[in-house]
């Protein structure tokens, strides 16, 4: 082998080494060293002069040196964030601090990314305590000093103890010194005290590293890092524990406290459900299937709330709000039963607001924005906001044509359906739920749709569409009307598409099946002129919207984000290292789901909680979830655009925008879930076309394939041998995955929450709950001489009760909040993607992308021939927009399922 000699600015002479590596699987002539030759004199030493993304040519240079070369000097300087009411959250001196001025606060390792070439072992790693050298509010730093030798090498990895005796929040360490700059080490974690584990934290550099790219110096850690981060699967997991694993919901019930509270364990053959983070704790004293409930959930250390988060959600609203505020509206409405007297009671709670009792925790400080203390009253005084849409059109919940846009752009776009069979037909076994043909006929919709089209046509050119919540929920029928005040019937809701591009509702059918020695009954409900008809085609509304809003809190918004989401977090930090490039793509995509999953066990979904106590299915409600995990979820069609065509909502056409023709034209869920989506897919593919040759490169990943596979047949073990599950084996296979992942946990999430306030914080127009019968049900009943009376008593009966609205609705006020450090999409570039100028190009593309689409939003949204969008009284539709400010907005997409 040839050495160039290249004359420097002074008289020693430096070589360019010519060499053929095999860059990304392809020979590239380059200069870059893998091996000292022989003949290269022994005297002089290598260091590479340059150097870019991991695609472009390494140069190395070499340099005479002497063999007595002086070690560099290096600073390590650790910055820590202050914690809230934690360590250094005041100017008092205690025993941290005092190891803070002994200098011995952290012991710093750093870890060479070579062998030693002799040995073939691990180089010995070069200690220093950091000690304090600034403290503010904001940030506190150690200084650590090395002298590390000419042949450490680069630094592949950071070891860090933590002598002080509470955690603290470890931000990034940054060494200073080395030739080529700054090494970053972007940490993000809690660093657990010595005393509570003595298991050393790791820390590798922001680049990134395929599993066979790894530098031979760090492979075992980064193989014993995940190790540590899978556990053993015994024992009760503690605070400080950063273990990852898996279990079944079997937290859910009380059943120790009261038998009624008792739940069955979702996950396994008879309830099919994704699996949840393992906590470990004992098992319950009756039912020892399933675990005792405790004050607090464990979840994984690093996946804690920050302290800003903390305080503006978590310990200020959901956690103490809540157990603060129910207690309130138990003693203000004694009667939880008891409905609203006449609907300007319902417009109080936006105008004037209600007084709360006196109680030890002023709730006005939990839940500043919805509670105000009003001081010559000396009490809180509980007031909402108006919603948007009642602010802008205060009958909006009225109109029918509101019904049928909503579908398309309301809260739950994602579940209405072209009618693609007639006539429509039951798929349950008739001997015990009835006759399984439709009371739709096509005599009634004929004449609905006034001579438009026959039913056959309208079918063909695809204007007949449908919310089938039949077969669903008239199997729990029985078991639910044996609960005290609520009901529920099988329902079905038929819309016919007008030229103008809107939704209007035809027909509502109502069933009840056979049950208490009655034979099935059913009844279509229609628009009408008539004062008796009107009112019960209102009331059928009622029923149809508890239906959709139960489906949507239960099904689109839990199962499909949060629920179905939490195995793909934990797989991820079980079977992908921290420096692998999809690890740290997805990891925008998964902060803080999984404390806002073990807040919602707690509060939300358990067992007497507020979805059982407010929503239609009540007890049964997270079962229903298990029903349709079971019968519809499926991964394939978490992807928006097979989601649309399997909905026969879209078809493929390469000549139509994002490659679909949609069928209902202004359809602003799709409109703008397509641009995003694409902008996702454009980014990611991007992304890993830097890091994967070729298709080999991602079926030799020993990580991302474990990882998929831990995916499937752990995390969602109950559908494992599944049919539809997406082949690993093509860059094309992973780009579909993770896309799918991230518009699950951004774009879905985003549409499907944070417009709850806007659309459901005035209820009437989005009940939770219907609590009686349809009045013509059993006609001889008091209840038809009521409603013939006094129809708006029997509506204000069948909503939500005095108690269930106000706590839905504070609820929901907290759920569409957005945090002040909230992390949208595009908003920041993560540390990892600053390292490649490829990668680090595609993002800004990828923000530049984002500001468009908030353009194109804003554009749809001001044209009058979008009248699913446009008009008047209409609340624009902006969940989708990708940025917002904080609060309760209705729009702004987070990277995460993060409230």
């Amino acid at each position: 082998m040839q050495m160039q000699q290249i004359h420097a600015s002074n008289s020693s002479p430096s070589y360019l080494i010519p060499h053929t590596p095999s860059v990304r699987g392809i020979p590239h002539p380059s200069f870059q060293l893998w091996s000292r030759p022989s003949s290269f004199p022994t005297q002089w030493k290598l260091k590479r002069v340059s150097h870019g993304c991991r695609n472009d040519v390494t140069k190395i240079k070499a340099v005479a040196v002497n063999k007595t070369e002086k070690a560099v000097k290096v600073k390590a300087i650790v910055s820590v964030q202050p914690t809230i009411g934690g360590i250094f959250s005041s100017l008092a001196i205690d025993a941290d601090d005092l190891t803070d001025l002994l200098g011995k606060t952290l012991l710093v390792e750093l870890v060479s990314a070579e062998l030693d070439p002799k040995t073939k072992l691990e180089k010995k790693t070069i200690k220093d305590f950091a000690h304090r050298t600034y403290r503010s509010t904001k940030e506190v730093r150690y200084l650590a000093e090395f002298e590390v030798p000419a042949d450490f090498g680069e630094v592949g990895a950071i070891l860090v103890e933590n002598e002080h005796r509470r955690e603290m929040f470890v931000k990034e360490i940054v060494l200073d010194g080395f030739e080529l700059g700054p090494v970053r080490f972007t940490c993000e974690s809690w660093l657990h005290p010595k005393n509570e584990n003595p298991v050393k934290r790791v820390f590798f550099p922001d680049k990134s590293y395929l599993p066979s790219e790894t530098p031979e110096g760090v492979k075992r850690l980064r193989e014993e890092e995940l190790q540590h981060l899978r556990g053993n699967g015994q024992g009760e997991r503690k605070k400080f524990d950063r273990i990852y694993d898996y279990d079944v919901y079997n937290d859910l019930g009380d059943g120790d406290r009261d038998p009624d509270l008792a739940r069955p364990v979702l996950g396994g053959p008879e309830h099919p459900y994704p699996r949840r983070c393992r906590t470990g704790r004992p098992r319950s004293l009756k039912d020892p299937l399933s675990e005792e409930r405790s004050s607090t959930v464990y979840v994984p250390r690093d996946e804690n709330f920050s302290e800003v988060k903390q305080l503006t959600f978590s310990t200020k609203t959901l956690a103490s709000g809540l157990q603060a505020l129910v207690p309130a509206l138990t003693a203000l409405i004694v009667d939880k039963e008891r409905p609203f007297e006449v609907f300007s009671d319902i417009d109080s709670l936006f105008d004037e607001g209600v007084g709360l009792p006196p109680g030890e925790v002023k709730i006005s400080t939990l839940l500043p924005r919805i509670v105000s203390f009003i001081k010559e009253k000396g009490e809180d005084i509980l007031r909402f906001d108006p919603p948007a849409t009642m602010d802008k059109d205060r009958f909006f919940w009225l109109r029918d044509e509101e019904f049928g846009r909503q579908t398309l752009a309301g809260l739950n776009p994602c579940c209405i359906k072209l009618v693609t069979e007639w006539p429509l037909k039951s798929k349950l076994d008739p001997e015990i739920y009835g006759p399984a043909e439709s009371a739709i006929t096509t005599e009634l919709v004929d004449k609905e749709i006034k001579g438009y089209f026959p039913v056959e046509e309208a079918i063909k050119q695809k204007k007949l569409f449908i919310l089938d919540y039949h077969d669903l929920l008239l199997p729990l029928v029985e078991q639910v009307r044996k609960i005290e005040g609520t009901t529920l019937y099988g329902s079905r809701a038929l819309f016919f598409l007008t030229g103008s591009g809107t939704l209007r509702p035809l027909a509502i059918e109502l069933t009840r099946p056979p049950m208490d020695g009655k034979p099935q009954w059913k009844k279509v409900f229609t628009p009408t002129w008539h004062s008796t008809g009107v009112w019960l085609w209102r009331l059928a509304k009622v029923h149809v919207l508890a239906h959709d809003t139960g489906y949507h809190q239960l099904i689109s918004h839990w199962l499909r984000t949060h629920c179905a989401t939490e195995p793909y977090i934990i797989a991820a930090n079980r079977q992908l290292s921290a420096m692998h490039p999809i690890y740290r793509l997805l990891h925008p995509h998964f902060r803080y789901t999984m404390e806002i999953n073990a807040l919602a066990r707690g509060s939300l979904i358990n067992a007497g909680g507020i979805i059982e106590s407010c929503f239609t299915p009540m007890k049964h409600s997270i079962l229903l979830s298990s029903i349709v995990y079971d019968q519809e979820w499926r991964f394939d069609l978490q992807s928006l655009p097979k989601d649309l065509i399997h909905r026969g909502l879209a078809v493929e056409d390469p000549t139509a925008p994002h490659g679909l023709k949609l069928t209902i034209e202004d359809y602003p869920y799709a409109n703008d879930g397509l641009d995003l989506w694409a902008a996702f897919k454009t980014w990611f593919t991007e992304y890993i076309d830097h890091y994967y040759a070729d298709s080999n490169a991602i079926q030799s990943d020993t990580e991302l394939q474990a990882w998929w596979e831990e995916v499937r047949t752990v995390g969602h073990a109950d559908k494992k041998d599944e049919p539809w599950w997406p082949v690993l084996k093509t860059k094309e296979d992973l780009v579909e995955i993770v896309t799918t992942i991230a518009w699950t946990a951004s774009g879905h999430h985003a549409a499907v929450n944070f417009g709850q306030f806007s659309f459901a914080g005035y209820f009437p127009n989005r009940p939770t709950i219907a609590r009686t019968n349809m009045p013509n049900e059993d006609p001889s009943d008091p209840e038809w001489e009521l409603f013939l009376k006094k129809p708006e008593v029997t509506m204000l009966r069948c909503f939500p009760s005095q108690y269930q609205a106000t706590t839905v609705v504070t609820v929901l006020d907290i759920l569409s909040n957005h945090s002040p450090d909230e992390e949208y999409i595009g908003d920041v570039t993560e540390p990892a993607w600053e390292q490649e100028p490829r990668v680090k190009a595609a993002f800004e593309k990828f923000r530049g992308k984002l500001l468009e689409i908030e353009g194109l939003i804003d554009s749809r949204n001001a044209d009058e021939t979008k009248r699913n969008r446009n008009g008047a009284g209409v609340v624009p539709y902006e969940l989708l927009k990708p940025t917002s400010e904080a609060g309760v907005t209705g729009k702004g997409v987070p990277y995460s399922i993060s409230i």
